[in-house]
């Protein structure tokens, strides 16, 4: 499992293309061959890059869903709505495909913030909306989810 750290400001060019930072590159160096899945996000107005690693491993729970059952159907299929194979160019670039580029609403200002193991492309002006919006709950969030392990001592 990959797990990635930081947040980086970026520029997209006129093409849509993005220049991954190096940074990010360093922590994805053993696998950058191996390629990325680019899809929207379920929660945000933001893309997911996975690295194809950790898609399979996405994959994996996604296949054992009984698709004889209406709704698992339609959660895959809005799920893998829209994404997309992605390489790096001889460049190190990433072009975002034009429906999701709308999809996010990037303009040439982006963040691409870590999220444990996969990364999250977003429009600079909706990321600093979306950390804002947060600060205020949270503190109850993390109370929520964090405040009730039996071990305190592994996550601190």
């Amino acid at each position: 499992m990959v797990n990635l750290i930081g947040t980086y400001e970026c520029k997209a060019d006129v093409k849509g293309r993005l220049m991954l930072p190096s940074a990010i590159k360093k922590q994805l160096q053993t696998i950058l061959q191996e390629g990325f899945v680019l899809k929207r996000s379920v929660f945000q107005p933001c893309l997911e890059l996975y690295p194809m690693r950790e898609w399979n491993n996405m994959m994996q729970g996604v296949n054992k869903l009984n698709r004889f059952k209406k709704k698992n159907n339609d959660f895959i299929r809005r799920f893998t709505a829209g994404v997309k194979m992605i390489d790096l160019d001889a460049s190190g670039r990433l072009l975002i495909p034009k429906d999701l580029h709308s999809f996010a609403g990037i303009s040439k200002d982006i963040v691409v913030a870590s999220a444990v193991n996969i990364l999250e492309i977003w429009d600079k002006d909706k990321y600093e909306k979306a950390i804002d919006d947060a600060t205020v709950d949270f503190a109850d969030l993390a109370e929520e989810v964090m405040g009730n392990t039996e071990d305190v001592d592994e996550i601190s």
